[in-house]
């Protein structure tokens, strides 16, 4: 079992150029195990994970509705945004500037084999993370991602979105945690399908802009404490 995750932050990128990473890397580690199955010296599949900061971008999964995006396409070129019908689950979703998106391609038969598990993981290393910050952020029953003040349902308002496909245990696609982020955006969607719920941004949980450098090295931390991982940053790009 390799617990180790090759690590690369790309900055600012365009929503396909990541897709198409995140599928080349998931392609290479299944291959590894697909050879595996026929080899006496198998070779340990790597894992991989990247953060990036996505242009303004509509993304919808599988199980999600269309209707949910609430402008036309014309609208959505005057707003300088894109959209993406993509093979996660969930709904429509929000990526763009002042967002910290964050891609694991784990094989979790290094880790453990239990998608909802992982999944109930990212939102623990973002609790982790906004705990640093003073905010006590929680799950909400039924409900993917990570919340704030879900005993009020007036008040619930959700500050990190998940959404992740996996296909032979290798995962792809992740969290998009709102740090600096213009919530304008999410009035042209029912954000995640959820339409009586609010969204929100750590900068205005606290009142201030947040240093965005800075959260993502506290969520690599928490990623590397929750996952029981080794965070290897990379210098040069692992792009195949």
């Amino acid at each position: 079992m390799n617990k180790k995750v090759e690590y690369q932050h790309f900055g600012i990128m365009e929503y396909s150029t990541c897709w198409q990473l995140q599928e080349n890397l998931m392609q290479e580690i299944i291959n590894i195990k697909l050879n595996n199955r026929n080899t006496e010296n198998p070779v340990p599949t790597p894992n991989y994970l990247l953060t990036v900061v996505h242009p303004h971008v509509y993304t919808l999964g599988k199980s999600g509705k269309e209707n949910h995006l609430l402008v036309s396409e014309d609208f959505l070129k005057k707003i300088n945004a894109t959209f993406f019908k993509v093979n996660r689950g969930g709904d429509i979703t929000y990526h763009g500037f002042g967002q910290l998106v964050m891609y694991p391609i784990l094989d979790l038969e290094n880790f453990f084999t239990d998608i909802h598990k992982y999944v109930r993981y990212l939102e623990e290393v973002i609790i982790r993370t906004l705990k640093e910050y003073g905010i006590e952020a929680e799950r909400s029953k039924g409900e993917t991602g990570v919340w704030i003040d879900t005993k009020f349902p007036e008040k619930a308002r959700k500050i990190c979105a998940i959404g992740v496909r996996s296909s032979r245990w290798v995962t792809m696609h992740g969290l998009a945690f709102n740090l600096n982020v213009d919530i304008n955006y999410f009035n042209y969607i029912v954000p995640c399908g959820i339409a009586d719920k609010k969204v929100t941004s750590l900068h205005l949980e606290l009142g201030k802009k947040v240093d965005e450098e800075d959260v993502r090295k506290k969520v690599i931390k928490n990623f590397e404490e929750v996952f029981e991982c080794e965070v290897i940053e990379k210098v040069s790009d692992f792009i195949k």
